[in-house]
């Protein structure tokens, strides 16, 4: 997305668009009426990554039109990143600008902030780091007591302080709190995932009994949705990400939550009865798990036949989905059997054409 494309006062029409559009694919579907939630139309993206272009002297961040690749676009503020980012953006490049050591061979910048005014900030670069980078970083970070920063070169990584920060958001005012690491999937749009967590919690008004969490992340609507439920059972690949859940799952004081380290692939494999359940999910009590509702949050590629088997068996649906057109495919797969109840957009990437989608899907 180029800096132009930004236009808050264009928002409110482009997010028409977007329901238009939105309705438009699943027109031949059953579904009830729409529900929109719209960001807001500025500073709304909690992480930013900038390429830093080198001119002489100068120095700036630069972006890249895909159409002109190899032209950079100038960059010194970005409506679409948080305040804290661009607040960040011009006392950075001033405070490396005549350090050689920092900004010689520095390539890229990656931001990672938090609705409580923490900052992680990633500099990448064309060299190897050394003790002469970590003595002048370290000298850096003391003008940034706020922010956690870290060195990355090839095959290295120097970590000032952490590489992680702690987030906390504020769900139908109640506060739950989550550790957010570098390079580790998180929501980007704080105040959309926020409506997210508490569309979820609306929707599962009624619910009860055990949820099976599959893509569960770093326990983003695990730890909430605990609250409905006796049980939850999450499965995430990314080892990054489980460690993060089995750390928020602690902080927020939630002793009826677990999560295990496993593909959904091979989640589904194993519930399906495709031979005995694995350790990791007897360990963690799956084989007495009686799920009578199931959250979905997969990547873009959507539910894979064996995963769309499994929720079928299950009375209530939570589906989160990034790409419209693979839901679509799924809730075909799932309209003899489910019917969708609650439809809903949230508008988690202004000014493009991304949609964030969820919908509550109930038994027929």
């Amino acid at each position: 997305m180029r800096p132009d494309q930004i236009q808050p006062e264009q928002y409110s029409a482009q997010l028409a668009t977007k329901k238009e559009a939105l309705n438009a694919l699943m027109a031949g579907l059953e579904l009830p009426e729409l529900e929109v939630f719209e960001s807001a139309p500025s500073h709304y993206r909690m992480r930013a990554e900038f390429r830093i272009w080198h001119e002489g002297e100068d120095l700036y961040y630069a972006m890249f039109d895909s159409a002109d690749p190899r032209t950079p676009i100038r960059v010194d503020q970005f409506l679409a990143a948080s305040t804290l980012i661009n607040e960040l953006m011009p006392k950075l490049l001033a405070a490396i600008k005549d350090i050689p050591v920092l900004r010689h061979k520095l390539f890229q910048v990656d931001f990672l902030t938090t609705t409580t005014g923490e900052a992680l900030i990633s500099m990448l670069y064309h060299k190897p780091i050394d003790d002469a980078w970590h003595a002048a970083a370290v000298a850096l970070n003391d003008q940034f007591p706020a922010c956690h920063f870290i060195g990355r070169s090839r095959k290295r990584k120097q970590v000032l302080t952490r590489d992680f920060v702690m987030e906390t958001l504020t769900v139908n005012g109640r506060k739950y709190h989550y550790q957010q690491v570098e390079n580790s999937f998180t929501q980007p749009n704080a105040g959309i995932n926020e409506k997210m967590l508490e569309w979820a919690l609306d929707v599962t008004r009624g619910c009860s009994g055990d949820l099976l969490e599959m893509y569960c992340g770093n326990g983003n609507f695990s730890i909430p949705l605990a609250r409905r439920f006796d049980r939850v059972i999450g499965t995430e690949i990314a080892k990054v990400s489980v460690n993060s859940a089995s750390l928020n799952i602690a902080m927020n004081g939630m002793s009826n939550v677990q999560v295990v380290k496993m593909a959904s692939e091979d989640v589904s494999a194993a519930l399906n009865g495709e031979g005995e359940l694995p350790k990791a999910l007897l360990q963690a009590g799956m084989d007495t798990l009686t799920p009578s509702a199931v959250l979905v949050d997969p990547p873009r590629a959507g539910l894979d036949d064996g995963t769309v088997e499994l929720v079928r068996k299950i009375d209530q649906i939570i589906y989160i989905s990034c790409n419209p057109e693979t839901l679509k495919n799924n809730l075909e797969a799932l309209s003899n059997t489910h019917k969708v109840t609650r439809f809903a957009m949230f508008d988690q990437f202004p000014y493009t054409h991304h949609v964030e989608t969820g919908v509550f899907l109930e038994r027929r």
